[in-house]
């Protein structure tokens, strides 16, 4: 039926527009993020060492913010694309799943090797941050 195939393919269209859109988040998300932490560690590193500590503690609990929303993101846009994939099995084209299938084929067990997922390096920064943190309360409190 072709009114059936117009609102399927509409659909289809609204699916990968909102992962887009989710996609476009995380990386405001993260824009946000690297500034925020960027200039609280330039403080901690000049500030006084009576809130020195205080300021530390803070970035912690910022970097655990950041990662846990960098997870919020990537499981939904995880469930978006297996949609948008599922829905690519009625259709003649498989943008998505082909485009997949092919980055599959590049990965090596090597890390350095083929596709890296974006999610994987993501997923590093913060935690660098936590540690940079972690260090300045530690030594904020020595």
């Amino acid at each position: 039926d072709n009114k059936n195939t117009e609102q399927y393919l509409e659909l289809y269209k609204l699916a990968v527009e909102m992962a887009d859109r989710v996609s476009s988040r995380r990386a405001t998300a993260n824009a946000f993020f690297i500034t925020v932490n960027t200039a609280l560690l330039a403080f901690v590193s000049r500030g006084s060492l009576n809130v020195h500590w205080l300021v530390a503690l803070a970035g912690i609990a910022l970097s655990v913010t950041w990662w846990v929303l960098l997870k919020s993101y990537r499981d939904l846009n995880r469930a978006k694309f297996e949609v948008i994939t599922e829905m690519e099995d009625t259709l003649e084209v498989k943008v998505f799943g082909n485009e997949w299938k092919r980055v599959r084929e590049t990965r090596s067990k090597r890390w350095w090797d083929g596709y890296t997922e974006f999610g994987k390096v993501e997923r590093f920064v913060p935690f660098v941050f936590g540690v940079l943190y972690v260090a300045a309360f530690v030594e904020g409190l020595l």
